[in-house]
């Protein structure tokens, strides 16, 4: 029987980052994601923006005072952190470092400044994208959540349009029209990007054996 050669059996962890205007749909595609790969951890960012109704601590977000988002931010606790919609968000460092360091995937839920500078600090992270069909399906959505008044839906929509124009500096885009069809296309990319060569620390082959005549 003939010997096959064994996968590669050490590469580093990738970092993925999943932006995405309000609305678009961003945590049911990653949660689709996680149920095909569950092996993928996710990143848990830290906000000072209130809790929404269902949402646990340290599962969902890590729900922080201002006060407490500083200090961490003075001590360099963060690989990035912005301030979008009037709160304050942020990715801790050591998960990310430990996922590349361990050869985990890590999955990260930011917005395209977050995304910005951890393409600047770790340029092998994967930046995807996540359209919306259209504005108009976009409005729809926000205001069928029932958790934002006229105008704060009217000031996502022109966030929104800002967001989606930095789409050029994204690595990967995927388009929301039906949820089972975008969690194929990120899993797709993902199964990609696990073949990269680049990503390979260690090759373990089957070593070759001569035919016994």
């Amino acid at each position: 029987m003939k010997r096959r050669p064994v996968a590669p059996a050490k590469r580093l962890g990738i970092i993925f980052i999943l932006s995405a205007p309000s609305g678009a749909g961003k945590t049911t595609l990653y949660n689709g994601l996680r149920k095909i790969y569950p092996e993928i951890e996710l990143s848990v960012s830290c906000t000072t923006r209130a809790r929404r109704s269902g949402e646990v601590n340290g599962r969902d977000y890590r729900f922080l005072t201002e006060r407490q988002f500083g200090d961490l931010k003075r001590r360099g606790e963060f690989a990035e952190w912005a301030k979008v919609h009037d709160y304050f968000y942020g990715t801790p460092r050591k998960p990310l470092e430990r996922c590349v360091r361990t050869g985990r995937d890590i999955l990260l839920d930011i917005d395209v400044q977050g995304a910005r500078q951890i393409k600047k600090a770790c340029p092998d992270a994967v930046s995807i994208f996540l359209l919306p069909p259209s504005l108009r399906e976009l409005e729809r959505r926000l205001a069928a959540r029932g958790t934002d008044g006229r105008e704060a839906i009217r000031r996502r929509l022109a966030n929104a349009r800002g967001e989606i124009g930095e789409i050029i500096h994204y690595d990967y885009f995927v388009v929301n029209r039906e949820v089972k069809e975008a969690v194929r296309a990120l899993g797709a990319i993902v199964e990609a990007e696990r073949a990269r060569i680049s990503r390979v620390n260690e090759w373990r082959l089957a070593p070759l054996r001569r035919k016994v005549p």
